[in-house]
């Protein structure tokens, strides 16, 4: 093991073959992308994935997740509230033939969360960036609490707009901070994991909400409905009181020049207590040379440099595309599900309940698995093959209900409707639940990560109200129809996806700016290089050897 001082990198000299170096004749060849990350992991003291540093870290991270999970609540309770008829006859909604509230007035109390959303993300980076990662969390979640306990003690519809309107506010200041904050404080090679299950946390809430509204949904009063949506408050109260008690993110205490925290929190967490781990000593370096006292996150009113370059035109458009294409590759129809469940087939309200809830499970099962694989598969293969998964099973989703679903006279055809709909679930979680979370915040430098979340954010919103607004209007007027929209359109982000995205894995987030600035980045995110590690009188090297060796 090299000590510091001794540890360098040779892979700007020439090739070299084992005839050269001899040493390279008993060296383990590696294929790389980042040689100097490469041999930070390989020397020096290594994080533990059960030590107590690492446990810590888990339940530090934790923490951050629930405002993931409080935003998993809405999309599943409001699916499963508005297939309650107790909640469609006490607002007087219309459409309860169709498994649940369709038209106009549905589609507003759907979409104004979306609207509380854009407006939320007005303030959301600069407070990121002003009060820290930990600031913009405790913020974002108390005014989450707020709107729930509006909605949960809702009298009339004019109740619901406000309570829902507020929770979009409140969810993109926290969807803003929490992942910047997730991002930030990973170690490196683990960052797709532990980044991934942020948004994995989404299916614990829509588990628990879906799995409360089978129970509720029994229930002839009020309480069938107000019970799930007041549940909404538990992640939002976790948030808002142990984030007082976890670090700060280590980049934003030292973008405000708190570097002794900065350090100390970086090596506890990254070099497992040793402050001259390699692997810490990389990535202070590169801190250094990325993140600026006079950047634009200095300065709220601000989002230049998500534009001025070439570089940063082409981080923010990758950000964007991810944000567009989570919201409108399919999973747009999950809030309208019970509807979905009643084309499919399914007549009675406990039937699609159910179905709801087994559906959250078998997407909760997606992503994990998705997240697991985020660090050996590759982001931009799995967004690749998933997105054509989606389009896919999506279209037998469509075949299988207008042959089947409505008529009752095939019960297997609507069973395999359903069934498709389970697995559409799966491969859209397995595919975007972790990458939402991992590419977006990738793809952006420390400088511009608050802000870009929230311009992230705002593409979110304008996604998904598109899709809450126009889903229940297009289900009233053209029923299964509606889904051949998604199918044409997720294969037209799949040619995007092959033509366009920037594969980030397995590099550190300062060094993705080199791919960015590359005339051809997606080439540049692909190359891999051969090196060995090799023990000279200097110390451990890596050296970069022909094809002929290897």
């Amino acid at each position: 093991m090299a000590s510091n001082e001794k540890v360098h990198v040779e892979h700007d000299s020439p090739t070299h073959s084992s005839s050269q170096i001899p040493e390279l004749r008993n060296a383990k060849i590696m294929e790389v992308a980042n040689a100097d990350y490469a041999l930070a992991l390989s020397t020096g003291p290594q994080l533990r994935a059960t030590s107590w540093r690492s446990i810590q870290l888990y339940a530090i991270l934790i923490i951050a997740y629930m405002g993931s999970l409080s935003n998993g609540f809405d999309g599943s309770v409001m699916s499963a509230v508005n297939g309650m008829d107790q909640y469609l006859a006490y607002f007087n909604l219309s459409g309860r033939e169709a498994g649940g509230g369709v038209g106009t007035v549905t589609a507003i109390i759907f979409g104004i969360y979306s609207i509380g959303s854009i407006v939320g993300v007005t303030i959301s980076g600069p407070i990121a960036d002003r009060f820290g990662r930990r600031g913009g969390m405790f913020v974002g979640s108390i005014i989450i609490i707020t709107g729930a306990i509006v909605i949960t003690l809702a009298k009339s519809v004019s109740y619901l707009l406000a309570g829902r309107f507020v929770l979009g506010f409140g969810v993109a200041i926290t969807t803003t901070a929490a992942p910047s904050y997730v991002v930030e404080m990973a170690p490196p090679q683990w960052r797709g994991r532990l980044v991934g299950m942020y948004n994995t946390f989404y299916y614990s809430g829509s588990i628990l909400c879906t799995g409360i509204t089978i129970a509720t949904g029994r229930m002839s009063g009020t309480a069938s409905w107000r019970i799930p949506l007041g549940i909404q408050i538990g992640p939002a109260a976790i948030l808002a009181f142990f984030v007082m008690f976890i670090p700060e993110s280590p980049r934003w205490l030292m973008a405000v020049g708190r570097n002794d925290e900065a350090r100390q929190i970086l090596a506890k967490y990254h070099g497992d207590g040793d402050a001259n781990a390699p692997l810490v000593l990389l990535e202070w370096k590169e801190f250094e040379e990325s993140i600026r006292l006079d950047a634009s996150d200095k300065r709220w009113w601000d989002y230049s440099e998500l534009f001025n370059t070439r570089n940063a035109r082409y981080r923010t458009s990758m950000m964007l595309l991810m944000g567009f294409f989570g919201q409108w590759s399919g999973n747009g129809l999950g809030y309208f599900l019970t509807i979905l469940f009643a084309n499919a087939g399914a007549n009675t309200q406990n039937q699609r309940l159910t179905l709801n809830f087994v559906n959250t499970v078998i997407s909760a099962i997606g992503a994990v698995i998705g997240t697991s694989l985020s660090d050996k598969v590759g982001r931009r293969r799995m967004w690749f093959w998933g997105t054509l998964g989606c389009a896919g099973t999506l279209a037998i989703v469509t075949a299988c209900t207008a042959k089947w679903g409505a008529s009752g006279a095939n019960p297997a055809g609507a069973n395999a409707a359903i069934a498709f709909i389970f697995i559409f679930g799966f491969v859209f979680s397995l595919t975007y639940t972790p990458l939402q979370a991992i590419y977006t915040t990738e793809c952006l430098d420390y400088n511009t990560r608050a802000k870009g979340m929230a311009i992230n954010a705002f593409a979110v919103s304008c996604a998904s109200f598109l899709n809450t607004y126009a889903g229940p209007i297009a289900l009233q007027k053209i029923s299964w129809k509606y889904y051949l929209v998604y199918v044409v359109w997720d294969l037209v982000e799949a040619l995007i996806i092959y033509l366009c995205a920037v594969e980030t894995k397995g590099r550190t987030l300062e060094e993705l700016d080199e791919i960015f600035r590359d005339p051809h980045p997606v080439k540049a995110s692909m190359a891999k290089k051969k090196v060995a590690i090799v023990e000279k009188a200097g110390g451990a090297a890596l050296v970069e050897v022909s094809d002929d060796h290897a």
